[in-house]
Order: C-alpha cells, then structure tokens, then sequence
C-alpha cells in the first residue's frame, strides 16, 4: 500500500445530476414549507363584503378570542403541572396491595368421599387459587372504605373458580371514572416458587402476564387484558407454598436504577433519562467545567470521570455517556406464603403491603399528544382557507373598483 493521502475518484456524470436532483427538490419543499399560510386572521373589510344582516365575520372573530383565552388559560396549567411535578408535589401515591388464597378439594375438606369404603375412582386434585387484589389510596381517610370494598368483593367471589390465569372475573363493580388501576402501575407480573419445595420446574408453575399494547383504534385505551383491579391464578398443591410475586412498573417516562459512579456525582439514586441529563450539566455549571473558548466541551473532575473516562468531554454526548450508566429498575418483591392447611383457612387473613406508585403525568398522556397533531392539522387547513378567503377578497375588491370607475382601475393596474 503506498503511504499518503489517497486521491478522491471524481464523481460521474450521472451521480452529479442526481444530487443536483435531490438538491433541487429539498430547495422545492423549503420553499412549499416557507410558503405555508399561518395568517389565520380575517382580512380586513371582509364584513363589509357579506349580505346585509350577516353575523358571519362577528361570529369568528368572538371564537378567534375565545380560542386564544383558551390556549393562553391551558398553556398557564400545563406549567403550572410542569412546575409541580418539577417539585414532586402529589405526584407519587400508595397503592395497597392484598394477598390471598383458597383452597379447593383439599383433604381435610372431605369432599363429600367416604374414606371407609375405599373409594378413590373420584379424579378430584387438591388445589388452591391465589388472588392479588389492588386499590390507590388517594387519601388517609379512603384506607377504611377500600378495606371494606375488599372485603365486600372478596365475600361475593367467594365460590367462583378460575381455570387460567386471568384478572379475576367477580362482579363488576362501579368503578369512579378516570380512577388509575393496579394494571397501569406495572408493565409486567411473575410469580417465582420455592422450587426446593415444589420440585417441580415447568409450565405447571410458571405465572406471568405482560402488558399488551395499546390498541391501534385509540392510542390512550388499553386492551381489557391490562385494565383491571385484581390478579388470579390456580395451581394444583396440597403443602403450604412461598412465592415471591414481582412487580415490573410502569413508569412513562421510564425511570432508571443510576450505577454508582453517576450517583455519587448527581445526588439520585433513581431518575428519568432527561433528568440524569439535566442533573449531570448542572454540576457541569456549578463546577465551573465548562470551557471558555469552546462552550460545548466540558473538563472532567475526579468525579466526573468515574462516568467519563477521559479528560475532556463534549456536550451533545452528555446523553451517550449516561447510557452505560442506566439500569433497568428492579422489581417490587411481594413474598407470600400459600396457606392449604385447615386451621388458617378457619379465619383467613389477606397479607397486605403498600407500595409508592408514580402518576403518569397529563403532558405524557398519548391522547394528549394526538390531540396536539390533530389541533395542528386543523391549523392547517383553517389558515389556508383564510388564504382563500383573501384572494377572494382581493378579487372582488378589484372588480368592484374596476366597475365603478375602469379608467382609474386600469390606469393603477
């Protein structure tokens, strides 16, 4: 190989030509892009131009105002939730979680079989149903009233069987609207045996659910297998079993575990890729790294460089530096002990646990977003009716002008 710079192969005739192409249409569409009415205003003496009586022209310009109060009153809100999840305020909440089970054909339960006889055709399996039920808790003085609502619905399902496991299908019960359910805190649900006392590994034990996608018809609904309160599976045993029941959340946007270089530099255990960010330039501001010749390179501290090993970095990878350094969360672990024995199913107990849930914010919600794009179509066409409406204008200005007095229009033609 010969040593030096390589000489470039010129390009073809054909290669120019296409990029001149190319180049021509991306200079046609930034000109359709600058040419795009945005002018969503009445032209002036528009009114003067409709019938005698018509209210038409009034009529817009009252829902042109109504329009801008509005947006000016949404936008104040939407920082007004900005500023207060910026805060935490209210944003995370207790989510109370019971567990429970019952038992079914178990052996101290009889079932009705005469032991004398020796009788033992009857294909009946000892089995038990474990339910896991959900409620948010929006304020102290709920507690009592969702324990009674639990109970309530547990002495009605009591009875009911379940072959699969799927949410629980008790008695629908009214349900407060827009109310958050124990499906939208977590993206997924397992439940891991003692296998040591199982001895058994297999489908026959494995229980998972994952949350399916939103439907295509409405990106803000979710299927029926991810909307609900309550959680149950049947397993065939007849010996007291532990399980750990895992809770992946559901958290939009995602919260990540930080390692703990990046921890001990941003003071967070536990945050948001944008908040990582963020939290990573204000100690680059706050110690003074930033370069002064070139802004967007940044000095490298002890600190700093357990997350970056190098000694100077740039500023639009803050982003790619941190990946390394985000870690999925791990699960909420729930222990329960199945209870098949007689003297506890004489007065059951549910275990109870309560678990800290984040609130997905309205700015995140994707009905929101939708309805952005949809505004803006809107927009859109609203503006360019209005271009229509002008011209229209214009023409009639002219011909009127032209009929009353031609020599004047002709001669300012």
């Amino acid at each position: 190989m010969s040593a030096g710079p390589h000489h470039s192969v010129p390009m073809t005739q054909a290669q120019i030509n296409q990029q001149h192409h190319q180049q021509q249409q991306a200079n046609h569409l930034a000109k359709l892009r600058s040419r795009k009415p945005t002018d969503k205003n009445l032209p002036d003496g528009v009114e003067e131009v409709l019938s005698a009586g018509s209210e038409v022209g009034t009529a817009y310009k009252n829902l042109r105002d109504l329009e801008r109060r509005l947006d000016a009153t949404m936008t104040r809100k939407r920082l007004d939730i900005v500023d207060s999840l910026s805060r935490n305020a209210k944003r995370y909440k207790t989510l109370r979680i019971w567990i429970s089970n019952t038992v079914e054909d178990q052996f101290w339960q009889n079932n009705g079989l005469n032991v004398d006889t020796f009788d033992f055709s009857s294909n009946l399996e000892s089995s038990y149903r474990v339910k896991i039920e959900g409620r948010l808790l929006d304020d102290e003085y709920e507690v009592e009233a969702d324990e009674e609502e639990r109970k309530a619905n547990e002495n009605e399902a009591d009875g009911d069987k379940m072959e699969t496991d799927t949410p629980s299908k008790t008695k629908p019960k009214p349900q407060p609207a827009k109310r958050p359910r124990l499906s939208h805190f977590f993206k997924a649900l397992t439940v891991d045996f003692d296998r040591q006392k199982s001895g058994r590994q297999g489908p026959d034990t494995n229980v998972e659910w994952k949350k399916p996608d939103r439907t295509p018809a409405g990106a803000g609904n979710l299927p029926a297998m991810a909307d609900f309160d309550e959680f149950a599976f049947k397993r065939n045993g007849d010996e007291n079993m532990n399980i750990t029941i895992n809770l992946f959340r559901h958290e939009d946007p995602e919260r990540f575990e930080l390692s703990p270089e990046l921890a001990e530099v941003i003071d967070m255990r536990e945050a948001t890729r944008q908040e990582a960010v963020m939290s990573l330039w204000e100690y680059i501001k706050l110690m003074n790294l930033q370069e002064d010749e070139e802004k967007r390179n940044f000095r490298c501290d002890d600190l700093l460089r357990k997350v970056i090993p190098r000694e100077t970095g740039y500023i639009p990878h803050i982003n790619e530096y941190l990946t390394p350094h985000l870690r999925p969360l791990p699960p909420i672990k729930l222990p329960y002990t199945i209870r098949v024995d007689e003297e506890f199913h004489k007065a059951p107990t549910p275990t109870i646990y309560d678990v800290r849930v984040a609130l997905l914010p309205f700015i995140n919600n994707p009905q929101y977003a939708a309805m952005l794009k949809e505004v803006a179509g809107l927009d859109e066409q609203l503006a360019t009716m209005i271009q229509a409406v002008a011209h229209s204008k214009a023409k009639h200005t002219f011909l009127t002008s032209m009929a009353t007095d031609p020599s004047g229009s002709c001669a300012a033609g």
